[in-house]
């Protein structure tokens, strides 16, 4: 019996329709990053397990899919009793949870060819080991930016104006949240736990996915004192706008130098956007976290105000990431656009033009070889002229070749017969309304509208 062919939860394959919708995406993407001079670089899909242990916290770690040695090791086991000890005998790679830390490995392994501030843009699938639902997916793509070797906040601003760039260009009403991570830690010294940071980041993270109760047990099961998750409660329900909750934290972390400095950066940061034109809201969010651990400065989140899908994109300031490769004192601050939560809330809004679905613009019909031979130099100019055109490869009954083109959505045919041929022109049909037009040969692009 044939096996019947099937792929991995949480992952995709993507046909010629959809791949011209993430080829929309990316090419939007791709576009607001080069404008805004960010230069390209890709890593491997597998990294060593040391690079990427440890970098996201247990969670991450957890989620991190580690790739077993060669050889048959795991047959000449008998015993399992020890996961983490063995992991590292049977497993020395895995594949790269996000862009970041491979973005961090390849600056200190190539620091003396780079010109520093750099700037990069990267592109590619991540993979995580996550339970997958609506939105959430073991494979996915990242579409990243970051500047490394500077502490400057008009990085910041920028990285706000272009998020605000590619959401206008992709039609999505979307709200840009911001936080401080030194505020957080604040926070912590404020409610006297301060050595709780990232339990108190981990758990105040899942605010809108698991609600305030869930949270406030999640730092009581963390060790966090009663008092203490008592002293947060004001700060998780603060309402107002973000200069008002400025004013707020002014007051409650006055005592807080590190809470003060996150203040006043993100004071500097507001200050930068003010000079912007943007269309999308940015507020400040204080219990926006973001979990992963090696943030310390300013973080972001993007969520889209017309769809329930999570964040579409995010990122933050890491001052201390090169540092675990043997580079110290190296900041960068960066955003990562989530491709397949974008493509899901275009599809669900309908946002994706028409233009993105069909990738032919002109079938031509094939009637034989004489009407190729005839059709060929046109298809050959259209091309010169950067248009997509095709030829359909058989010389097939004509109702059969009309049913691919519009199985296809290809929105205009070319027809060439004797008579045309003869007099040197072509019927150019428009598929959608059914009108046909008997035009010169070489005036096909002026018609297609």
């Amino acid at each position: 019996m044939a096996q019947k062919p099937s792929i991995p939860k949480g992952t995709r394959d993507f046909g010629p329709e959809e791949m011209n919708r993430r080829n929309y995406i990316f090419d939007q993407i791709r576009d607001v990053f080069r404008l805004f001079a960010f230069r390209p670089i890709e890593t491997p899909a597998l990294e060593n397990l040391s690079t990427l242990l440890g970098k996201y916290g247990e969670e991450g770690d957890r989620l991190l899919f580690k790739i077993l040695n060669s050889g048959d090791f795991l047959e000449k086991t008998t015993e399992h009793s020890d996961y983490k000890k063995m992991t590292t005998q049977i497993s020395e790679k895995g594949l790269r949870y996000d862009l970041t830390v491979p973005f961090a490995r390849y600056v200190v392994q190539h620091q003396n060819e780079i010109t520093f501030p750099f700037k990069r843009y990267q592109m590619q699938p991540v993979w995580r080991a996550d339970r997958p639902q609506k939105g959430r997916y073991r494979e996915f793509y990242q579409c990243d930016a970051d500047v490394i070797g500077s502490k400057s906040l008009l990085n910041e601003a920028e990285l706000v104006k272009m998020i605000d760039e590619v959401f206008q260009r992709l039609n999505i009403r979307v709200i840009v949240k911001i936080n401080n991570r030194k505020i957080l830690a604040g926070i912590a010294e404020y409610i006297g736990a301060p050595d709780k940071i990232i339990d108190i980041t981990v758990a105040i993270d899942k605010l809108d996915k698991i609600g305030l109760e869930k949270v406030n047990a999640e730092l009581f099961e963390k060790g966090i004192e009663a008092a203490s998750i008592e002293r947060l409660q004001p700060v998780l329900q603060m309402q107002g706008s973000s200069e008002e909750k400025m004013n707020f934290l002014k007051n409650l972390l006055a005592s807080s130098e590190t809470g003060l400095k996150g203040i006043e950066e993100i004071q500097t940061l507001w200050n930068y956007i003010a000079s912007y034109t943007l269309k999308a809201e940015v507020e400040l969010d204080l219990t926006l976290a973001r979990g992963l651990n090696y943030y310390t400065g300013a973080i972001f989140e993007v969520k889209a105000l017309d769809a329930q899908i999570g964040s579409i994109s995010g990122g933050g300031r890491y001052d201390d990431l090169t540092g675990i490769f043997g580079l110290p004192n190296m900041s960068g601050v960066g955003i990562s656009f989530g491709a397949d939560r974008i493509y899901d809330v275009m599809e669900e809004l309908k946002l994706f033009p028409e233009a993105s679905l069909a990738a032919t613009r002109v079938l031509f019909v094939n009637f034989g070889d004489k009407e190729t031979a005839y059709c060929l130099p046109i298809i050959e100019n259209l091309r010169k002229q950067n248009m997509a055109v095709e030829m359909y490869p058989d010389s097939a009954k004509l109702q059969k070749q009309f049913s691919y083109a519009n199985a296809r959505q290809i929105p205009f045919v070319a027809i060439a017969g004797e008579r045309e041929m003869n007099e040197g022109k072509i019927v150019l049909k428009n598929m959608q309304s059914g009108e046909e037009k008997l035009i010169a040969k070489d005036q096909i692009q002026e018609n297609l509208h």
